[in-house]
């Protein structure tokens, strides 16, 4: 899926870790190869293909990340949407040559995009395009799924403490020995953000943070973020980063970057509908920082912020 993972354990003897390892790397290969953009041969690729104009039946695991990726498509009216590929694409180019996309490029790519093209049956696990040239880009959400699935393996060999890190995408257990739980940073230590605690410790949950520090395009004065917003077909230009906490990664993961693309006030408002989500926003603007939480990341904030040692 285009990035790094680190998996740590905490086990009784070296062979017991030696095994969690290979097993959950092994859960997560075999993710990449079916949920994997850049893979020509991934599945997620070959149904682009396989599936214009006709229903194919695809994995288990392809289908969950694509039934929680239309849901939220419609919840939130399409400004979460994995069709985007084509776009997201020319982005990707972009960032290499330094140069924004081409207008009339992006135009005909986002004529092959939309949620609505995109055609899911629950009952026989098929997947149908209704256009040829069509790219799906699970990016935005196949990394937290990847990273609770190896914990899952994790888990059922007998590891009570571990965290899988699928680049900004955490899924971690239990807390490790003589912990209250794992420390997680939900911000950059930075003094506008001082009502809000940097460290939470927290266990048996998913965090995803999304935001435009590492991977974006300066060009004109201003700072184009990988994500995209569908209604536009342009990177985020506002400096927005939104820390996700969920019970798992597949709603963390996607949550995220449709907060990032609905904006503070709408964004927050789709957090506090699903009430075991809880989200931090932080938007700095001309005017100094804005910072949001959601009542689910208050209470959390009250509740596990790591003691200062």
């Amino acid at each position: 899926m285009g990035t790094l993972v680190k998996i740590t354990v905490y086990t009784s003897d070296v062979g017991a870790a030696t095994k969690a390892f290979r097993a959950a790397f092994d859960r997560i290969g075999d993710l990449d190869r079916i949920l994997s953009d850049y893979k020509t041969d991934s599945e997620l690729n070959q149904i682009a293909t396989t599936a214009v104009g006709r229903a194919v039946k695809v994995s288990d695991d392809l289908f969950t990340v694509l039934a929680a990726s239309q849901e939220l498509a419609a919840a939130t009216d399409g400004a979460f949407d994995v069709t985007e590929g084509p776009v997201i694409r020319l982005w990707r180019d972009a960032r290499k040559t330094s140069r924004l996309p081409d207008a009339a490029a992006l135009n005909e790519a986002a004529s092959r995009s939309g949620y609505r093209k995109l055609h899911l049956d629950a009952t026989g696990h098929t997947v149908m395009l209704d256009l040829s040239g069509m790219a799906l880009d699970v990016g935005a959400i196949g990394k937290g799924y990847a990273a609770t699935e190896a914990l899952k393996v994790l888990s059922s060999l007998g590891v009570r403490s571990a965290l899988v890190a699928v680049s900004g995408d955490l899924a971690f257990s239990h807390a490790p020995p003589g912990e209250r739980g794992w420390h997680i940073d939900v911000h950059p230590d930075d003094p506008a953000l001082g009502g809000v605690p940097r460290v939470l410790e927290l266990t048996n949950a998913a965090v995803s943070t999304s935001g435009n520090a590492e991977q974006h395009l300066d060009v004109g004065g201003h700072r184009y973020s990988h994500v995209i917003n569908p209604s536009s077909g342009m990177g985020l230009v506002d400096d927005i980063t939104v820390t996700v906490i969920a019970p798992d990664g597949l709603d963390a993961d996607g949550l995220d970057t449709a907060v990032s693309v609905l904006g503070r006030e709408r964004g927050l408002a789709l957090i506090e509908s699903r009430p075991h989500a809880a989200a931090l926003i932080v938007q700095r603007t001309s005017d100094g920082v804005k910072v949001m939480m959601s009542s689910r990341f208050r209470e959390l904030a009250a509740q596990h912020a790591a003691v200062a040692r």
